[in-house]
């Protein structure tokens, strides 16, 4: 039950928000802090859910709770256990749900709250069903959001195929385009280390040409796809980089013995020099079978890489045809050799393609997608000088 308070009790009320995600130092700490930090700034007192158990800024709250990025998991059932406890407890205004899990067990869990007046706001960070996605994720996971779209008050999604389809199938209160999760733009434009220093550390030729992939070494990044296009390009001057890691990684270090490119596939691991990476690189490549809207793509463009990539959602979303590279159909080796030589015989090429991706991949800026966003929650944190209560 609800009750108006006055403005003398007015000042010892904290609006309270919670952010749902599967992980903290893979989802939150990487896209969400200056949305916690406006929060915070507008007098808000911010929680969040998600699994691992990490130190926050900005965070007043943190709930480590077993949500995991498979729903097969039974974890996830005490996850939605401890997730509606805190929800009980805490009586929240506003619960922002972010991943396919953290979505699904914040709405759920949410659903009897929105009775009371909190706001439930999910950003789809891209549906597992999509244009050439398996028809079980159409059977799994399709019902499933279309039943909890009517559990939410806005729902925001980051590609333009997912927009289409959540505005001809959803039934949420709202839905909203918002380019992404935002990017520091200009942390990208300029490396620390200069090109040369950064090769030579490596082991890589200073006049090697050199493709890199940023991405988990994981079944949906597709770098097997890549390692078989290098493999075919017959050149000993001819570097692929790879950074990241996942449990892939063996059978892929054994897919280049096999291939006899060993010596010229470098697996980095997980790096923080990203930026010096891509600046020492001459083309991006980004083979992916499903993606919401890359941030890692985003990072090559901002560096100003020229950019071979899947032709599916999300990386059409930011790579043009011809103007700032070339999408290609998701396993055609061919098509990612015949984009790649393009770029290998023509240095003009590559350098007008990387200069029109650093002013295309402005509108991703950390900047306007935040201007975006905060346009949102303005809309579901507008006080009117009186707040309500939960008993």
């Amino acid at each position: 039950m609800n009750k108006i308070i006055n403005e003398s009790e007015q000042q010892t009320v904290r609006r309270k928000c919670l952010f749902v995600a599967n992980t903290i130092k893979l989802h939150i700490k990487l896209f969400h802090l200056p949305y916690l930090k406006w929060f915070q700034e507008q007098g808000w007192e911010v929680h969040v859910a998600a699994r691992e158990d990490a130190d926050i800024p900005y965070c007043d709250k943190i709930y480590n709770i077993s949500i995991q990025g498979s729903p097969f998991k039974w974890k996830n059932i005490s996850a939605y256990r401890q997730l509606k406890a805190i929800m009980e407890q805490e009586k929240y205004d506003i619960i922002h749900g972010h991943t396919p899990m953290g979505g699904v067990l914040a709405r759920l869990c949410g659903k009897k709250f929105r009775k009371s007046g909190t706001k439930m706001i999910y950003t789809a960070h891209g549906f597992y069903y999509y244009k050439g996605a398996p028809l079980i994720n159409w059977l799994l996971y399709y019902p499933v959001e279309k039943w909890l779209s009517k559990h939410t008050d806005a729902l925001t999604t980051m590609n333009q195929e997912d927009y289409q389809i959540a505005a001809l199938k959803m039934k949420a209160k709202n839905l909203y385009y918002v380019p992404g999760v935002g990017l520091d733009t200009d942390k990208f434009s300029k490396p620390i280390i200069d090109r040369n220093t950064k090769r030579n550390e490596l082991g890589i030729p200073l006049d090697a040409n050199v493709i890199i992939s940023v991405g988990e070494l994981r079944k949906r990044k597709n770098h097997q796809v890549a390692i078989r296009a290098i493999s075919r390009m017959k050149s000993d001057n001819l570097y692929y980089v790879i950074c990241g890691q996942g449990d892939l990684k063996n059978y892929l270090e054994k897919m280049c013995i096999k291939l006899k490119v060993e010596n010229r596939v470098i697996f980095l691991g997980f790096r923080t020099d990203t930026v010096d990476l891509l600046h020492m690189s001459d083309i991006f490549l980004f083979p992916s079978l499903q993606e919401g809207l890359p941030v890692a793509l985003m990072e090559a463009m901002a560096a100003g890489l020229p950019c071979v990539v899947s032709r599916i959602r999300g990386n059409i979303d930011l790579i043009e045809h011809d103007k700032g590279g070339f999408p290609c159909k998701v396993n055609k080796i061919d098509e990612y050799i015949d984009a790649v030589k393009k770029f290998l015989e023509n240095d003009d090429l590559r350098y007008k393609m990387g200069e029109y991706n650093k002013k295309a991949v402005n509108k991703f800026n950390l900047s306007n997608v935040m201007n975006e966003m905060l346009k949102i929650y303005e809309l579901y944190t507008q006080d009117n000088t009186l707040l309500l209560v939960r008993e």
